[in-house]
């Protein structure tokens, strides 16, 4: 069993193991993603509260579902000097180009300070449409001038997007229960966050240690 004096250190090794891949870390809400399901935000007090960066709004789903909230989040998370960026919740049921036409008809450039972010949530694991994916995935890019980040869960990362083909892509894990065993630049950490100017619970969003707000802000605009 070994003495107790090498127990402790074995402790302490191990909690400084934890420490570094950020278990156990406080967990700080760099950055929050919201829809209509978070109601009324007051933006101002989220700002004031000094946890939160930057935030992902929902803009739409599929080809014809409009989030009734974006605008109204949108144009005052940017008011209150909040950096924003939009998403779309990605629908197998629809074709890449009519769900391409609907995100550009709500998000428009000017207004978006991140890169815009494909959501793909791990109930389409099994039948994807991996050339559908990939074509929305182009047809962003070419819109707004930068690769979008990829949402999604650990499973579907490995099952779809662990190889060469999408090395260059940003990707954004969402892991509630420990850290992410993916390559991640942000991760979902928690669904039951709290943040002041917003009534009940909001997904919180951190970055990799080695990764930064930089990496997913929008190309500035040559003058």
């Amino acid at each position: 069993m070994g003495s107790w004096p090498n127990r402790l250190r074995l402790v302490a090794l191990a909690v400084a193991a934890l420490l570094t891949v950020g278990i156990g870390m406080p967990l700080r809400a760099q950055g929050i993603d919201v829809s209509k399901f978070q109601g009324t935000i007051d933006w101002r007090k989220v700002k004031a509260s000094g946890k939160v960066k930057f935030v992902y709004i929902k803009a739409t789903e599929g080809t014809s579902i409009q989030d009734p909230m974006y605008k109204r989040n949108i144009d005052s998370a940017r008011a209150a000097g909040i950096l924003v960026g939009s998403y779309h919740l990605y629908s197998k049921k629809t074709t890449a180009y009519q769900q391409f036409n609907n995100f550009k008809a709500v998000v428009k450039k000017d207004k978006q300070d991140l890169v815009p972010v494909l959501d793909i949530e791990e109930r389409y694991n099994k039948d994807l449409y991996m050339a559908r994916v990939d074509k929305l995935l182009e047809l962003m890019e070419k819109e707004y001038g930068v690769k979008p980040l990829i949402y999604t869960s650990e499973k579907v990362y490995w099952d779809h997007f662990s190889g060469k083909k999408y090395k260059d892509y940003h990707i954004f894990i969402a892991n509630y229960r420990r850290y992410p065993s993916t390559r991640f630049t942000l991760w979902q950490h928690s669904q039951t966050g709290r943040v002041k100017g917003i009534s009940g619970d909001v997904d919180l969003n951190k970055f990799h240690k080695n990764h930064g707000i930089g990496e997913i802000k929008l190309p500035k605009k040559k003058k």
